[in-house]
């Protein structure tokens, strides 16, 4: 995933988060400026009713004054208020008027008020008003204010995902700019774009000039390098030339006895491993240097089939039974002499550690839209620890076999060369397979 659309992401989550928030407390906030205007208007009539209270109005009210338990009662028509006046004796410490919620059947229907209660003593009388305002409609309003609120909130979140999304894309786009033209260039000194990036964004320049001073720097390695590869080439296989030529010289030497015969060709085969050992580490460090150019077509099929041919005397040598079960033609860019090499070394690896009457089998085919390349055989196999180490220079599976313990590393590096995934499987005694996973299915 992309950082713009984590930093969008980041950005909606948090927003959701303080939506969340204000969700639970919305009742909270919603009900206290409600009930704040009910008190209010409660605390409004209680004033007028007492203000203009007499005692011809509470004999009124109240039409048996000496029963205590009776009560003036007036309600509206519907029932979305009432007012009781009552006598009832005001206990001590008793608060003059109060607030609360509860519930009152008024003729036969049941419903929630906030009440005012108010004790007051006239005339030497003590008295309790009660004026109640139905909350049915309340709770609707407040429904009601919740969902917009939540309505709002929602669409306030996606614009604001869109906008930061755009945002940030605008912010972003010198960085992905710097990743195009100058990151994926790391590996090609020589086509690297020093031209400064135009950012407003003061690290996004920073960013460009140090990138651009270590290319620079790598340029200066990889020029460095490439002349010490030209140096050990001529400096190391011109002498070791020099010395086969004196040794094959001496062989003509009629003088010579079978002895000295045996020490110079025994000289001839260690030169001649020193040589192939040279080489093999010159080709490993030019690929890693990006000295080979990846331009060619390339059919694998074409090229297993040429090196079942190349390999046949090595496959009838070992009783090795070769099934190529490759069925698709598939082509892809890169260096021709490169892949063959590679192809070649898991084969040869193949051949090299089997049993005798084996069975290699090369398969092909896509997962997951990438295709593959797997080179089966039934030899000897490895453990987790060779397992760890097929990779690395000079290691071999098998001392008894020859080899420099190189070609592995070389097919690594030619498989890093055209970003192509190298993966093993083996078990001791069962066999091992190769699998070369290519970047992109064509």
């Amino acid at each position: 995933m992309k950082i713009k659309h984590q930093l969008a992401i980041f950005n909606a989550l948090t927003r959701l988060l303080v939506i969340l928030v204000l969700w639970l407390m919305l009742p909270i906030l919603v009900e206290n400026v409600v009930y704040h205007h009910i008190n209010n208007t409660l605390l409004e009539k209680k004033k007028k009713f007492i203000e203009h209270l007499n005692k011809e109005e509470i004999n009124d009210f109240i039409e048996n004054p000496e029963d205590s338990t009776d009560a003036f009662s007036e309600f509206s028509t519907l029932h979305s208020e009432f007012l009781v006046l009552s006598r009832v004796p005001i206990k001590p410490h008793q608060k003059k008027t109060t607030f609360s919620n509860e519930y009152r059947k008024i003729e036969g229907e049941e419903s929630e008020y906030r009440i005012l209660q108010h004790h007051f003593t006239y005339e030497g009388e003590d008295y309790q008003l009660e004026i109640g305002s139905s909350l049915s409609e309340v709770n609707d309003l407040t429904f009601a204010i919740k969902l917009f609120i939540i309505i709002v909130f929602v669409v306030i979140l996606l614009i604001t995902f869109l906008a930061d999304t755009f945002y940030i894309e605008y912010l972003l786009k010198p960085f992905y700019k710097i990743i195009d033209t100058k990151i994926r260039r790391v590996n090609e000194p020589e086509t690297f774009d020093h031209t400064p990036i135009k950012a407003t964004s003061r690290d996004f320049r920073e960013l460009d000039f140090v990138l651009n001073q270590m290319m620079d720097r790598i340029t200066e390695v990889f020029k460095k390098e490439k002349q010490f590869i030209s140096n050990v080439s001529h400096e190391l296989l011109t002498p070791i030339a020099l010395l086969k030529n004196k040794l094959e010289n001496l062989l003509q030497n009629e003088s010579l006895d079978d002895h000295a015969i045996d020490k110079i060709a025994g000289s001839l085969k260690t030169l001649d491993m020193l040589k192939k050992i040279i080489n093999n580490l010159l080709l490993i460090s030019r690929i890693d240097n990006n000295q080979y150019e990846a331009n060619e077509e390339i059919n694998l099929r074409e090229i297993v089939s040429d090196l079942q041919e190349d390999l046949l005397d090595r496959i009838e040598d070992k009783d090795i039974q070769f099934m190529n079960e490759m069925e698709n033609d598939f082509v892809f860019i890169g260096n021709k002499t490169l892949v063959h090499i590679l192809i070649y070394n898991l084969v040869t690896n193949a051949i090299k550690y089997n049993k005798p009457k084996g069975g290699i089998i090369i398969e092909d085919g896509f997962v997951d839209e990438h295709y593959f390349i797997s080179v089966k055989d039934s030899g000897i196999g490895m453990d987790e620890l060779q397992l760890e180490k097929v990779f690395s220079r000079f290691a071999r599976i098998n001392s008894d076999q020859e080899g420099q313990g190189l070609g592995l590393a070389i097919a690594q590096s030619i498989a890093s060369f055209h970003h192509i995934q190298i993966k093993v499987k083996s078990a001791l005694n069962q066999g091992t397979i190769f699998t070369l996973l290519f970047e992109k299915a064509n």
